[in-house]
């Protein structure tokens, strides 16, 4: 099985599997607005606790945060012994179903679903990741 990770803009296709928004929320960014372009057929399942803290976000996109420090930051956060116990029931469960882990960023390089399931794969080295 693979774990896959895709900007959840793009249309669902046969191989993504279960389709998991990571994303802290599904709005505009002024955080109130919805954004239609996000419905209920993007996605399967909404995994809030697995995206970065609204305050992180907020600094990456102002540009107060290098990429480098987000991501230790962002690891920091999935490391914690809450999420990290269901960054581990994600990772068991791509080891048996298809799972693609989706965001809004267009691809994978500055995006935490790539810092996402890259943890998925430190943690079940065997685990294909296969990063869109």
């Amino acid at each position: 099985m693979v774990l896959y990770t895709k900007c959840i803009f793009h249309p669902p296709a046969p191989d993504d599997g279960v389709r998991i928004s990571i994303m802290s929320r599904h709005t505009l960014n002024d955080g109130k607005t919805p954004d239609t372009r996000i419905t209920s057929a993007s996605y399967h399942e909404w995994l809030r606790t697995l995206a970065p803290p609204p305050h992180l976000v907020g600094t990456w996109y102002k540009g107060q945060l290098l990429w480098e420090e987000f991501e230790q930051h962002y690891l920091h956060h999935i490391r914690q012994k809450e999420t990290a116990q269901q960054v581990y029931v994600l990772a068991q469960r791509a080891l048996s179903h298809d799972i693609t882990l989706l965001c809004v960023e267009e691809t994978p390089e500055h995006c935490h679903r790539r810092l996402l399931a890259e943890e998925c794969q430190r943690i079940m080295p065997e685990m294909l990741i296969i990063l869109r």
